[in-house]
């Protein structure tokens, strides 16, 4: 059988052996009765972790990200995101669909916006302008390479926003990768903002679930917006119990990913056919192909020999670790990215 060294996403990994241990023991109950104990545990600990008062478990990243979006916001308000961001690229318009307002997509810094910038763009109180109500950032940033905020970067950001009466949200797609690769702790950057998404399907390796953290009136409020996207479910513990496993054995091994991306990042910039490579700071590779390269022939190539990444722009590729990718993936990844310069 072919080997498959699968770097699309780190989504796509499977649970390990001690996770799916940890679903089959869990202890379950009635989640929309707020009666699953499990389900509890979870939006507790994080709750607690990040300094917020309390948690909602959702499906999605997607659907925690909507949920909040609808729950700061009403319609014909505005919210501010990084061009880049995930809640404008890939939800689907969803703050159009679910809450009505309008989007000012800005251009940061690799994805990064500044105090500056938030308030160059907030809008006058005029009766023919939508009405500036929120703020959201990635961190770490998926489109720009899995960057991060520094912590003196979240802290003027949040600090504009509320000088300046905006809600922020913090999309926390991958923040335990951010967390890892600033050497932050989850209190120091909890405090900053006024609700947090935390996924914990992509670099923590569970099959699904994102928790929601903000003020206990406001999850409250956040928990009836679930219900009504369709997310209150049952004996929801079996995958919440998954999360407890990821957060006692998954967060400490991102390093692993980080130092395998950064070995990626190492062997690209050997290669005649990559024309640049976006800095790695966690474990996403994104690299430009030279102008006579093509993209859609290259991710072709690739799964031809057994690797699978993704087109992720013009002329970009996108190569992301994760659980299960370890140390001979990449030398066998590293073997067929050398190999294939002859086939381009």
């Amino acid at each position: 059988m072919k080997k498959i060294v699968n770097l699309i996403s780190d989504t796509v990994t499977k649970p390990t052996s001690g996770m799916l241990e940890a679903m089959m023991n869990a202890e379950v109950g009635d989640d929309v009765f707020h009666e699953d104990p499990t389900v509890i545990a979870l939006e507790n600990r994080l709750a607690d972790m990040f300094g917020h008062q309390a948690g909602l478990f959702c499906p999605s990243g997607t659907m925690s990200n909507q949920i909040a979006i609808k729950c700061h916001t009403r319609p014909l308000d505005e919210m501010i995101c990084d061009i880049h961001s995930h809640v404008y690229q890939y939800e689907v318009g969803g703050y159009a669909f679910h809450s009505q307002i309008a989007v000012n997509p800005v251009r940061g810094e690799q994805g990064i916006l500044t105090a500056e910038l938030i308030e160059e763009n907030i809008k006058d109180l005029k009766d023919w302008l939508p009405r500036t109500r929120l703020a959201v950032i990635e961190n770490s940033g998926n489109r720009t390479g899995g960057n991060c905020y520094s912590l003196e970067q979240m802290r003027a950001v949040s600090a504009s926003c509320r000088n300046h009466g905006i809600k922020i949200h913090l999309d926390g797609a991958r923040i335990f990768n951010a967390l890892i690769a600033t050497q932050l702790k989850p209190q120091e950057i909890g405090p900053f903002f006024d609700s947090i998404s935390i996924c914990l399907s992509k670099g923590l390796g569970t099959p699904a679930g994102t928790v929601l953290l903000g003020p206990k009136d406001w999850i409250a409020e956040s928990r009836r917006i679930r219900k009504a996207m369709g997310g209150g479910m049952r004996q929801v513990g079996i995958l919440a119990a998954a999360g407890l496993y990821a957060l006692d054995f998954h967060v400490i091994r991102l390093a692993e990913d980080h130092r395998r991306a950064r070995k990626l990042e190492s062997i690209l910039r050997g290669l005649a056919y990559v024309e640049s490579i976006t800095p790695v700071q966690t474990n996403i590779v994104i690299f430009n192909l030279a102008r006579n390269v093509n993209p859609a022939e290259f991710v072709s190539k690739m799964k031809a020999h057994g690797v699978n990444c993704s087109a992720f722009g013009k002329q970009s590729i996108r190569l992301v670790t994760h659980l299960d990718i370890d140390d001979p993936a990449i030398d066998y990844t590293e073997t067929v990215l050398k190999k294939i310069g002859s086939e381009l």
